[in-house]
């Protein structure tokens, strides 16, 4: 058990369903606490949406962060003490999107009060950013991202209007009249890549990638067009918001999103929940970078089990568990706490 060296990982948006955190809830006071201090904190009953819906309020932006948000701190606090139990300590962690504020919290470097304010202000911020309709995301399958990337350059070219501005830069391009926009956004493993951007230009981008060979082009319902250029305004006020925020070193390294680089220091914890409004997902890279510094074994902690299925597709020879309810939290503390050899026997 010395050589293990674990890796936490949180799950972003998407992840959310009626239900979730229930069991913890009802069965261990330390996740009651932290569902309790939501609630408390944001005014209204976040616990009873997560455990009661209805699933339409649950899946909107504002809603959705803090729920999962708590969810998976609610999670974290029930098993970091339990395996301090058996000399278990977390090494690293990552967070996709907006898990990535989970694994800060896991890591000491903010409040989970300055937490779950501070997502439920990003939801609306995300959500206010692109009037509804305007925007869209897209999940390619089967094809190399720098191919994707050039579809994307190829489709917001064709839908730009020549006398709109073109700067290099692609925030100033995103809010220029009459310009498309369309990048990666999430690159999650080495054969799912999801873009983002105006829903014609995301539109135009996925029919490119098929014609250039991708398996499958899925349009994704989502509320809003994440990481990309026209996530500009919500970056801005959450730079702001993010400013009076109390931030601290980390107590282990996370690897952040935007640059797929291990961060402790809190300057650099700021600066990169910033950017990551409008900078692409880098999760595979985030996970080759948990494998380089020597991860061993995964525990996904949040509602369901996609970072695992991600984690097969970047690197199957890794161990990959998860906690969201009181079986699974069993499970992976059997898991890391039984001898190698008596799994061989």
């Amino acid at each position: 058990m010395n050589a293990m060296k674990l890796a936490y990982l949180f799950p972003g948006q998407g992840t959310q369903i009626v239900g979730m955190g229930r069991d913890l809830y009802e069965k261990f006071p330390a996740a009651r606490a932290v569902f309790d201090e939501a609630d408390g904190t944001l005014g209204f009953s976040l616990s009873k949406l997560c455990f009661e819906g209805p699933q339409e309020t649950l899946n909107l932006t504002e809603n959705t962060q803090p729920a999962i948000l708590t969810v998976s701190v609610a999670a974290e606090r029930v098993l970091t003490p339990l395996l301090a139990e058996h000399g278990i300590t977390a090494s690293f962690a990552a967070g996709h999107s907006l898990g990535e504020y989970s694994a800060h919290v896991a890591a000491g470097t903010f409040s989970f009060a300055d937490a779950v304010r501070t997502v439920h202000k990003r939801g609306r911020f995300m959500q206010e950013s692109v009037p509804a309709g305007e925007g869209g995301m897209a999940a390619i399958l089967g094809l190399a991202e720098p191919v994707i990337n050039d579809c994307c350059v190829r489709a917001s070219d064709e839908l730009t209007e020549p006398a709109a501005m073109n700067p290099a830069d692609p925030i100033q391009r995103a809010e220029s009249p009459n310009s498309a926009v369309v990048a990666p956004a999430n690159l999650n493993s080495p054969d799912q890549t999801v873009i983002s951007g105006n829903l014609a230009a995301v539109e135009r981008a996925a029919a490119l990638c098929k014609e250039a060979g991708a398996k499958r082009t899925v349009m994704l319902k989502v509320s809003a067009p994440f990481h990309c250029a026209l996530m500009a305004p919500a970056q801005r006020q959450l730079m702001v918001h993010l400013e009076g925020v109390a931030f601290h070193d980390a107590k282990f390294p996370i690897a952040c999103n935007v640059d797929a680089r291990m961060i402790y220091r809190e300057s650099n914890s700021r600066d990169c929940l910033v950017r990551q409004v409008t900078g692409a997902v880098r999760w595979v890279e985030c996970v080759q970078l948990l494998v380089q510094q020597g991860a061993t074994h995964f525990v996904e902690i949040g509602p369901g089990k996609v970072l695992n299925g991600l984690l097969r597709k970047i690197d199957a020879e890794k161990i990959g568990l998860n906690v969201e309810d009181a079986e699974s939290l069993e499970k992976t503390i059997a898991a890391l706490t039984t001898p190698a050899e008596a799994v061989a026997g």
